[in-house]
C-alpha cells in the first residue's frame, strides 16, 4: 500500500473538448501521461457536451439536469482518453488521485463523482469544464492550472481577457482567482514541442 500521507500537491492539466478533433490528441496524451505524477488531466465535455446542449431545447430540459449531463459527459470524455492513453489513471477522488501519483503515474480525473455532489457549483452553462478544473484545482490544492485549447491567447493576457474573448466560460476568472498557484493557457501544439524538448534532453 503506498504512502499518501506525504502526496505533493497535483499540477492540474485541462484538455479543452475541442481537442477531440485533433489529429495529434493520442500523442498529446501518451506525452501527458510519460510525465507522471504529479500531474492531474482533466478533460473537457467535447461533442459529448455538445450533444447535451442540442438536446437541452428538443426535450425543454432545465439547466439544473443539463449540469448534470455535462459533467457526465467530462466523465465519458475522460473513458475515452484513458483508452487512448492506458498508461493514465484514472481517479475520481483526492485519495485516488494521491494514490495514483504515489505510484508515479499521472491521474486523469473522473468528475462525476466530486462534481455532482457539490454544492458550491452554480448549475447553469455559465460554468464549463474550464471553471471545473479551476474547482478542482482548489479542492486538491494544485500548483499549477494550465488550460489547453485549440486557439492561443495573448501573451501577457489574464482570465478576464480570456473570458471575454469566450476563450473560457464567464464563470472562470472568478474560480481561478481563488487559485495560490500561476493559471495559464497554451496549446497542443505548444506542449507537445515542450515535451520533445523533454524527451532530447532526456
Amino acid at each position: 500500500m503506498p504512502d499518501l500521507s506525504h502526496s505533493p500537491p497535483p499540477e492540474i492539466v485541462k484538455l479543452g473538448g475541442s481537442l477531440v478533433g485533433d489529429p495529434a490528441l493520442k500523442t498529446l496524451l501518451g506525452a501527458l501521461a510519460r510525465r507522471g505524477a504529479p500531474l492531474l488531466l482533466v478533460a473537457g465535455g467535447g461533442p459529448l457536451a455538445d450533444a447535451v446542449r442540442a438536446l437541452q431545447p428538443r426535450l425543454a430540459l432545465s439547466d439544473a439536469a443539463c449540469h448534470r449531463m455535462a459533467i457526465l459527459a467530462m466523465e465519458q470524455t475522460a473513458h475515452a482518453f484513458a483508452d487512448l492513453a492506458p498508461t493514465l489513471a484514472l481517479a475520481d477522488t483526492p485519495e485516488t488521485v494521491a494514490a495514483a501519483h504515489a505510484r508515479g503515474r499521472a491521474a486523469l480525473w473522473l468528475p462525476a463523482r466530486m462534481a455532482l455532489a457539490a454544492n458550491d457549483l452554480p448549475e447553469s452553462w455559465d460554468l464549463t469544464s474550464d471553471s471545473l478544473s479551476a474547482w478542482v484545482a482548489e479542492k486538491l490544492g494544485a500548483t499549477r492550472l494550465t488550460l489547453v485549447k485549440s486557439t492561443a491567447t495573448v501573451p501577457g493576457s489574464f482570465p478576464a481577457d480570456w473570458a471575454a474573448a469566450g476563450l473560457v466560460d464567464p464563470l472562470f476568472p472568478a474560480f481561478a482567482a481563488r487559485l495560490a498557484g500561476p493559471v495559464d493557457m497554451t496549446t497542443a501544439a505548444a506542449v507537445l514541442a515542450a515535451s520533445a524538448q523533454k524527451d532530447i534532453a532526456a
